[in-house]
């Protein structure tokens, strides 16, 4: 079946059709379960996933009964799953089953995490959004779109498309922009919402910060509204989760959910599954496992960690995925190279692709020499213990590209693979002394 699939272009009719049939389908099949809850979609090239989790949180926090669907995690009225399918948006009749047992529970909010895939592709096709959340566009999926005008374009579909989706009584339509990306005009000037939220670090931006402090355990800063000043303390780290806590503070805003109900949700979120998820040692590290797969979130994440107070060298471990947009692999490099003490590079998701090859495109334009700040280790539990091996205390080992997946797909199928076990797992090795130390 894979080979089948591999002989039709990701963006021929054929393929788009296909989608496009079993979205009607599921749709039919389940009965549109989503048609009477408040419909919000996030999407962008990264903060999907914190975003929706965020929003999702805050819903609940006051009182409302929440479906979410993220990358990493899904819930229905408070429970909450790991999401183990490897895709952003699922196939439309595993979302539409869920959407209906959702309906079963009671849950009057769906939260989505949208992708240019899904969009794309008709994945979530007949769900009437209400809300559409851009969180920014950076360069990711250009094996399909081709070109970055075409992504930001299949983005902005989902927007325009946002007045045409039913309407529900009382529920007014919003989108809402991240004022600092590169598109951000585009989806301005093109789209016609009943209400438009714009947000960022820009002064121009109507929900923006202010008074920021990067610490170690944390951020603190304040949210400037046209009509309010918010105060938070938040355990999510970096300028990227600034921008994310704006963006889910707009939305939530926008459902009329007050002030301190916001903060209070907010400031619980200690951790997003798989975004510097920090993993807890007895050796004075910080170690971090982290999503970022494409030049710009690896760069927010060792820039985020470089604002640390009082840390010592960066090891960072990461590769790339195999069958999916080659043009980043060394540009993902570079990132590397430049904002760390330490890089080892290791495999990532191979699929069909065999691992030398994949680290020789990434490593392309490499000026370090191997064992100077560079090192190549092809098995990916190998280059974890190399990294915490070499660390010292205070240092700190950043883990990036697989976070909290619990499978790793070789040229031979799918292993179990989860990074954090796999962490914990050489940890214990190298405090039971089963590691020699050098």
């Amino acid at each position: 079946m894979h080979f089948l699939r591999s002989l039709i272009a990701l963006d021929s009719p054929l393929r788009i059709f296909y989608h496009y049939i079993r979205g009607v389908i599921a749709l039919r099949f389940y009965g549109n379960p989503a048609r009477d809850m408040v419909v919000i979609g996030i999407t962008g090239s990264k903060g999907k996933t914190t975003v929706t989790n965020l929003v999702a949180r805050g819903l609940e926090h006051a009182g409302k009964k929440v479906f979410m669907f993220s990358t990493a995690n899904y819930s229905i009225n408070g429970q909450w799953s790991e999401n183990n399918m490897k895709m952003t948006s699922p196939s439309p009749f595993v979302l539409q089953r869920l959407l209906k047992e959702a309906k079963e529970a009671g849950c009057e909010y769906a939260v989505i995490e949208t992708s240019s895939h899904s969009i794309f592709y008709n994945r979530n096709y007949g769900i009437d959004y209400d809300v559409a959340v851009l969180t920014n566009i950076s360069q990711d999926h250009l094996d399909l779109h081709k070109t970055m005008d075409n992504y930001a374009a299949t983005k902005l579909r989902f927007f325009k498309n946002l007045v045409e989706y039913r309407r529900k009584p009382g529920v007014k339509k919003v989108a809402i922009v991240n004022i600092d990306s590169d598109y951000a005009n585009m989806f301005l000037s093109e789209t016609t919402p009943d209400v438009m939220y714009t947000y960022g670090m820009s002064t121009n931006a109507q929900i923006r910060p202010q008074n920021i402090r990067y610490l170690k355990e944390g951020t603190e800063f304040e949210i400037k509204m046209p009509s309010n000043i918010i105060a938070l303390k938040t355990k999510l780290r970096g300028s990227f989760n600034v921008s994310n806590i704006l963006a889910a503070a707009s939305v939530l805003v926008s459902q009329k959910i007050d002030i301190p109900t916001i903060v209070d949700a907010i400031e619980s979120v200690e951790v997003i599954p798989g975004r510097l998820e920090e993993i807890e040692n007895s050796r004075g590290l910080t170690i971090f496992v982290d999503y970022a797969h494409t030049e710009d979130s690896l760069r927010n994440v060792l820039e985020t960690i470089q604002q640390m107070e009082g840390i010592g060298r960066i090891i960072t471990v990461f590769g790339a995925t195999g069958d999916r947009d080659t043009i980043k692999r060394p540009k993902m490099w570079r990132v590397a190279d430049t904002l760390s003490d330490v890089v080892i590079l290791t495999e990532d998701d191979n699929y069909t692709e065999n691992s030398l090859k994949i680290i020789k495109e990434v490593s392309m334009g490499i000026k370090r020499k191997e064992g100077e700040g560079f090192w190549i280790v092809p098995s990916r539990m190998d280059a974890i213990r190399t990294a915490l091996i070499m660390a010292e205390k205070e240092d700190v080992v950043i883990i990036a590209g697989k976070w909290a997946e619990t499978s790793q797909v070789t040229n031979a199928g799918s292993i179990a693979w989860d990074d954090r076990v796999m962490t914990r797992k050489i940890l214990r090795e190298i405090d039971e002394n089963e590691i020699v130390m050098g």
